[in-house]
């Protein structure tokens, strides 16, 4: 009988342990850390309407002309430099390539993962260059 008890505890303890994923990324996509792609990446016009940070998850809510947005490619590209200054920044830019060629105005939100962007210290400005806007990002 102690046996089926420690057994079901055992399973139990098992279920919950699963159920508690520490891991609270959430996030829709990606950054992409590259020099070369933030240059020559698509630059289709979007307007960018707001930022907001939840963890380590930057919610990117973006205006743009198309049919639906469906066929739309979007990637967050950070430049790779790093400029000293206190806090230290990272230049990002968001990238569009929009086929649709429809006069309809569509605005989309997404999330992309910035832990990658993580510098030395708890704390770098992120600078969203095709917005002029910036956000602080702290860990």
């Amino acid at each position: 009988m102690k046996k089926r008890i420690l057994i079901g505890l055992v399973v139990i303890f098992g279920i919950i342990a699963c159920n508690n994923n520490d891991d609270s990324n959430n996030c829709n996509q990606v950054t992409i850390v590259s020099s070369e792609q933030y240059e020559t990446a698509p630059n289709d016009q979007l307007f960018i309407n707001t930022l907001e940070l939840n963890g380590d998850c930057l919610k990117i809510n973006f205006s743009s002309s198309g049919c639906n947005g469906d066929t739309w490619v979007l990637k967050l590209i950070d430049s790779e430099n790093i400029m000293e200054s206190n806090p230290p920044q990272r230049n990002l830019r968001l990238s569009l390539r929009n086929e649709e060629d429809c006069e309809a105005f569509i605005t989309r939100e997404l999330t992309f993962d910035v832990n990658e962007l993580r510098v030395n210290g708890n704390q770098v400005l992120l600078n969203i260059t095709n917005s002029d806007d910036q956000i602080l990002y702290e860990y």
